[in-house]
């Protein structure tokens, strides 16, 4: 038999093979539907695996074979797998791209930071970190955070900003009373002292029971002494309208280059560092004595100011102490160190 005739016969038996099976699935997956109540819900791979055999298939042949659902759904099913396929919608955004938020926070610390600068200063020091951005993009951030147009936020300064560009040069000071048994009975003594805002570091200027012009101007001279003096040239010192800072005593400060700034009648709340201050004087030291004489007053004073500066903790800070001693490692024992009976501790290391 010549080999044509013979791939013939066998290609046309396998044909009729599949034929057979063909028909029979089909008429198996009819009268299986038949037996299912409702409507038969399919998961989209199942439907994605019909739409991949039919589109192969074509309509006429899935007009004969399907039985789950009609032809023309499973060749919808084909358009929007291929639709879905090419579909950028979900990537694509409308208009402009956004801003990284990290650049628009950059954007508007830059401003609030430095209230001179225009849109074009900002671009540049934007452009010295790798962040490319135009002037116009600089100005619709600084819209939507409300904070004025260029050159307009530069006019305008809040009292938080001034007083941080200022923060090195202002000095506050205040009275405060403390009762004192004496061989006389019970005096008051009005406690001086001058607090900078920058640092947190307090002066206690003096104490006496008689706060007069004599006294006060030789507290001015003391605190304003040239090099050794707490207040420098230049500074701001903030005090509240009390009689006891007399002529003399602000005339003093002026002369050395100490410009005081009188706060409006009845507002402690502008001296708010000093007040609280007073209030940690107090609280933590005073409220718990009873004093005999004025020496225990002064001591009293004297080891509080050593534990405020050195070995409490403040909150305005960061919770850290202002000036702290250097400390040993991490390995020696924790010791207990004590002020005034008790009092006042403060917990270290031991010094190996």
């Amino acid at each position: 038999m010549p080999w044509k005739k013979l791939l013939t016969y066998i290609s046309g038996s396998i044909d009729e093979e599949l034929l057979q099976r063909n028909e029979y699935l089909a008429a198996e997956n009819r009268i299986l539907l038949s037996h299912i109540e409702g409507r038969l819900r399919l998961t989209d791979p199942e439907r994605i695996t019909l739409a991949k055999l039919g589109k192969k298939l074509g309509g006429k042949a899935l007009n004969e074979v399907a039985a789950i659902v009609k032809p023309a759904t499973i060749l919808g099913w084909h358009r929007r797998l291929v639709a879905k396929k090419f579909d950028g919608s979900k990537s694509r955004g409308p208009g402009r791209p956004t801003i990284d938020p990290e650049i628009e926070k950059l954007i508007v610390r830059m401003a609030e930071e430095n209230t001179g600068w225009g849109y074009d200063r900002i671009v540049g020091a934007l452009s010295n970190l790798g962040h490319d951005v135009s002037d116009q993009t600089v100005g619709n951030v600084l819209k939507r955070h409300g904070i004025q147009p260029a050159p307009e936020w530069s006019k305008s300064t809040t009292w938080r900003q001034f007083v941080r560009q200022h923060m090195n040069l202002l000095v506050s000071t205040d009275f405060f009373t403390a009762e004192v048994w004496t061989c006389s009975g019970l005096v008051t003594f009005y406690v001086l002292f001058f607090l900078r805002i920058k640092t947190r570091e307090i002066h206690i200027a003096g104490m006496t029971p008689h706060p007069n012009e004599a006294w006060m101007a030789q507290v001015a001279r003391n605190v304003s002494m040239a090099d050794i003096g707490f207040i420098k040239p230049g500074d701001y010192l903030i005090h509240d309208r009390d009689g006891k800072y007399c002529p003399v005593f602000l005339r003093t400060l002026k002369d050395v280059g100490v410009k005081p700034l009188a706060l409006p009648p009845r507002s402690p709340n502008l001296n708010a560092h000093a007040e609280r201050w007073v209030l940690s004087a107090k609280s933590e030291c005073l409220d718990h004595l009873i004093l005999f004489g004025e020496k225990t007053l002064r001591r009293a004073m004297s080891e509080f100011e050593s534990h405020y500066h050195q070995e409490r903790p403040h909150q305005g800070v960061g919770n850290v102490l202002l000036f702290p001693k250097k400390t040993a490692t991490s390995r020696s024992t924790i010791i207990r160190r004590e002020r005034l009976g008790g009092l006042l501790s403060f917990y270290h290391r031991e010094a190996a």
